[in-house]
């Protein structure tokens, strides 16, 4: 066959299948944005719950939200930042390198029900934290550790030698050529690890269910039980309390998760921007 008409048919079939995922994504979001936003409303975002959530709001997950993110990837940002330099940069690979890779991409591919079994086990039993947002917490950092590794460790790699070559050969010592060259041209892709972490720790459900609990009131500290709206949206929808309030929920998290990402990745980068300056 013509080599031509061979990368015709390659770039034809990318195209297509690029087209049909694009299109399988946005009517999904589209159909959730359809049937959700009309129950979305001010009074929607500032009330609490009633009666199971049949009425009133959703305040009480949105806050509940954002208590279980943010300590979550507070917790794992540096840990896994700091391991994914470690690895592109101060190891040789040796037989930890190789341990702690395996480790870390065997706990991505682990279900998040065993996190959360695991996190009932240690954090709400055996620290006695009880059914708790710090509970929850901790394990949404367990559990989001795996990818800020992998990402950050593939930007960090991805950085060109000669870049680091250019450093050295004008004195600069390890950590200014880290500083100064690596960080800032491996924000980008550690940004989108970061990024990914805060989109699961949002949508995150079984895992704060046997941690968090479910309970509908505002939490007032981190020890207290509370509700996220990924967890708030699956029991309204699983047990058929309100179908159109579980579709605002779901459609006010499809939101949240672009907010979050616009604003954190211009946060993110600016952040390193300056550390690397």
């Amino acid at each position: 066959m013509n080599l031509n008409i061979s990368e015709k048919i390659a770039k034809t079939v990318v195209w297509i299948a690029s087209l049909g995922m694009f299109g399988v994504l946005t009517s999904i979001v589209a159909f959730i944005l359809f049937k959700g936003l009309p129950a979305i409303s001010w009074s929607f975002l500032t009330q609490m719950p009633e009666k199971m959530g049949r009425e009133g709001g959703i305040a009480s997950p949105i806050a509940g939200t954002f208590l279980v993110t943010v300590p979550a990837v507070l917790i794992a940002m540096p840990f896994g930042i700091g391991t994914a330099f470690y690895l592109a940069e101060y190891t040789k690979g040796g037989i930890i390198t190789r341990a702690v890779r395996f480790s870390a991409e065997s706990l991505a591919g682990i279900p998040s029900i065993v996190y959360g079994l695991f996190g009932f086990i240690f954090f709400v039993v055996k620290l006695n934290l009880g059914w708790s947002i710090l509970s929850g917490s901790l394990t949404l950092a367990i559990m989001i550790l795996p990818t800020i590794i992998r990402t950050s460790e593939v930007a960090i790699s991805s950085v060109p030698k000669t870049y680091k070559e250019v450093s050295y050969s004008l004195g600069a010592t390890k950590w200014q050529t880290i500083r100064l060259t690596v960080i800032p041209s491996a924000v980008r892709g550690i940004a989108i690890g970061v990024i990914l972490a805060i989109g699961r720790c949002v949508s995150e459900t079984a895992a704060l269910i046997l941690t968090a609990g479910s309970v509908l009131g505002m939490p007032d500290s981190l020890l207290s039980s509370g509700r996220t709206m990924a967890v708030h949206f699956y029991l309204l929808a699983t047990e058929g309390i309100s179908p159109e309030r579980a579709f605002g929920t779901a459609a006010l998290l499809i939101i949240t998760v672009f907010f979050i990402n616009v604003v954190a990745n211009t946060l993110i980068e600016r952040l390193f921007k300056r550390v690397g300056r």
